[in-house]
């Protein structure tokens, strides 16, 4: 071998050994490895269409729970190693723990993930007539691009509480035998000077409403006969007058099902991967952990897609709760039991696109089919909003991974001062809890159609078990 050859080759071997590189998935994995992959996301493509609002996702979890031999958790139980948990929180949000073989005051193994989605909110008082044309008026909840939500096919999701008390359940638009729903936009043709205007404003707030019916009531007396006909069928299916509404909570999202992606079916299409991609790895990991040492929780959360307020937001106490009084049955500190716990904070980031790529800083960001995704801080400008995991911690959940051959990468939310977002990880570092962010990268992010890969979304289950279990 000639000089220049062998210093080639010593390069060669002092990159590989020195540099950070990361590779495609594809280029690593085996082909069971693909067949599991594909089996995985089967499931999760079942559970996004069964999940596309937070109620529904929490029911899912609840009875998967159950069916896996877990027990509604009260205050006082006689629990032992093995024993499986869950607690309903008023049924849009749900914790399950696995009791680990260590003294809990050793801590914690927390997954945290959100299960609530950008959507139209129904108004209170949401029933119109206008120009003969019956619709919603809503109230857009999360961050959305408002002209996204024109022209797509809309379901009908979410519970209205009559005036004696009692429920009724909806869920119009996703059966094929269903009606579906739409929020008109302008045509072209007319569509002049909306044109001119910025994406921001073109569509304003006020604008998102949902068209309902045309259809009037039999009659040639009085004024508001399509909205009479509409709420005449409404009460003769369902019971309910237009007042109910005022204690109601219904959802239009988008009627479309999960979808393969690409001709090589790499990719998931569908509504709520926003957080429901990181949500179900986690239920699924805490449903096969049997006997950790430490304690294993999962808190699939809601309201974080604006801001984690309320009672079923993780800035509220409910999680704080939970471990006080898991703490109290066993007799020891609940402090204690927060300053030993770690936490991953599972939620999303966003996917490198090659046709947007300005907003990326490609050294720093995260790619599809490169693994789930450690984002050390989020926030935005300065790391406002963010808790940024510590070093030591960083270190231990990548030499975790490293260890357990999980694929993953690492990211940030955009290039500095671009934007950038937050999630509920810094809700849970507050109680004194090692905590980062491990997610999965998603194109088109909080659109009503958002893409993901197949191979990240398993990583995330294989990166959130390996966690539970260690």
């Amino acid at each position: 071998m000639s000089k220049d050859s062998k210093e080639k080759n010593s390069v060669k071997d002092l990159k590989k050994s020195l540099f950070y590189n990361k590779k495609n998935a594809y280029q690593i994995l085996k082909d069971d490895e693909i067949k599991k992959i594909n089996k995985f996301s089967e499931g999760y493509k079942s559970f996004l269409d069964a999940s596309k609002t937070e109620r529904e996702a929490c029911e899912f979890a609840v009875e998967a729970a159950r069916d896996n031999g877990f027990k509604e958790y009260k205050r006082g139980m006689k629990l032992k190693a093995g024993d499986k948990i869950y607690v309903n929180n008023r049924g849009k949000a749900v914790i399950l723990a696995v009791i680990g073989t260590d003294d809990i005051s050793d801590g914690l193994r927390i997954c945290a993930a959100h299960i609530d989605s950008p959507r139209l909110d129904l108004k209170q008082c949401p029933v119109y007539e206008d120009s003969e044309l019956a619709l919603f008026k809503t109230h857009y909840y999360g961050g959305i691009k408002k002209y996204q939500w024109t022209t797509v096919p809309l379901s009908l999701h979410g519970v209205l509480v009559k005036s004696d008390g009692s429920k009724i359940t909806v869920n119009i638009g996703e059966d094929p035998e269903d009606p579906q729903f739409v929020v008109n936009d302008l045509l072209i043709h007319l569509a002049a000077d909306q044109m001119k205007k910025p994406l921001m404003s073109a569509i304003e707030g006020e604008d998102l409403n949902i068209l309902i019916g045309s259809r009037p009531f039999k009659s040639d007396e009085g004024s508001d006969l399509v909205k009479l006909n509409i709420l005449n069928i409404l009460y003769e299916k369902y019971g309910i007058t237009e007042e109910d509404f005022l204690s109601a909570e219904l959802e239009a999202v988008p009627a479309c099902k999960a979808r393969d992606i690409g001709f090589d079916r790499s990719m998931v299409g569908g509504y709520g991967h926003d957080d429901r991609v990181c949500a179900y790895p986690a239920l699924e990991a805490i449903l096969t952990v049997e006997e950790p040492e430490k304690t294993s929780v999962v808190v699939l959360t809601d309201k974080e897609e604006t801001g984690s307020e309320g009672n079923t937001g993780l800035q509220s106490s409910y999680l704080r709760y939970f471990i006080s009084d898991l703490a109290s049955d066993f007799g020891v500190r609940d402090t204690t039991v927060f300053s030993n716990s770690q936490c991953m904070s599972s939620d999303v980031n966003a996917g490198f696109d090659p046709t947007y790529p300005n907003v990326m800083e490609k050294m720093n960001c995260a790619f599809l089919n490169y693994g789930v995704v450690i984002t050390k801080y989020t926030g935005s400008r300065g790391k406002s909003g963010t808790s940024d995991a510590s070093a030591e911690f960083t270190g231990r959940i990548r030499n975790l991974l490293n260890k357990n051959n999980v694929i993953w990468q690492t990211g940030e939310l955009g290039k500095v001062d671009c934007g950038g977002g937050g999630t509920v990880a810094a809700y849970i570092a507050n109680l004194n809890i090692d905590t980062i962010d491990v997610g999965v990268p998603v194109l088109s992010m909080h659109a009503p159609f958002e893409v993901i890969s197949k191979v990240d979304v398993y990583m995330a289950y294989r990166a959130f078990k390996v966690f539970l279990e260690d």
